[in-house]
């Protein structure tokens, strides 16, 4: 596990999108797993500017993200369709038809999640990139989630509903459930890219990097991967 402190969430980002890019450069096929969140949007603006600026090509490229809020279409401001949209794929050159999420808004749910394993099946992510949850989950993988788990509808937290509140008019608006990666979908990555940004994330951080692994702190599973690099800010960090 590589952890890299960075001044700020600025440098947090650009050190992160130079790893993606450089990624994609030496494999212009790469399965690219991405994540949504307000943590990965400087990293992605940064591949976006890249693209445009120096030619780093996406034409190839085949996209996995971690989840979905379920009731949701794809075409909802809030959707994490939408988000990967606005955020990254309107930015860069990748055939959108190459982008795949869990569809929150398909009528059974099981059978979805059925759906999105077999997916990920056959695009083993080159990398995948994570945020971290204040209670340290990743994806939607709550506290208690088997690290044996596969993409699942999850049940979300009051702590998770209450930190995406933010994004919404109203707590009352955010979902109460998701489709998410499991978190055996997200070890079989070949490597891992963390970005956490804040003080609010750095009981998790330091809990993630030094503390036991257990099922309380589901991001503490990626004390078992060999390629994993955490990309945080000072403040993430200032537990460690």
């Amino acid at each position: 596990m590589k952890v890299i402190i960075t001044e700020n969430y600025d440098e947090m980002s650009k050190k992160a999108a130079e790893i993606m890019i450089d990624i994609v450069k030496k494999n212009p096929n790469a399965v690219l797993g991405l994540a949504t969140g307000s943590s990965p949007i400087g990293m992605y603006q940064n591949m976006a500017k890249d693209c445009k600026e120096n030619g780093t090509s996406y034409k190839n490229v085949s996209t996995v993200n971690l989840d979905e809020y379920v009731g949701l279409t794809a075409d909802h401001d809030q959707s994490y369709a939408y988000f990967m949209r606005t955020n990254l794929f309107d930015h860069i050159d990748i055939d959108q038809k190459n982008t795949n999420l869990p569809c929150g808004s398909a009528p059974d749910a099981q059978k979805e999640c059925d759906r999105y394993n077999a997916l990920l099946e056959t695009k083993k992510q080159d990398v995948q990139v994570l945020g971290l949850g204040s209670n340290g989950h990743i994806g939607f993988n709550e506290p208690g989630t088997a690290f044996d788990s596969v993409t699942h509808l999850v049940d979300l937290t009051e702590n998770t509903i209450k930190d995406n509140s933010r994004l919404f008019n109203s707590i009352n608006e955010v979902p109460r459930q998701a489709l998410s990666m499991g978190i055996k979908n997200i070890m079989q990555a070949k490597s891992i890219l963390m970005v956490v940004s804040g003080k609010n994330k750095a009981e998790a951080v330091k809990g993630m990097v030094k503390g036991e692994i257990t099922p309380d702190l589901p991001a503490s599973v990626l004390q078992l991967h060999p390629f994993v690099t955490i990309i945080c800010d000072k403040d993430a960090a200032s537990l460690l």
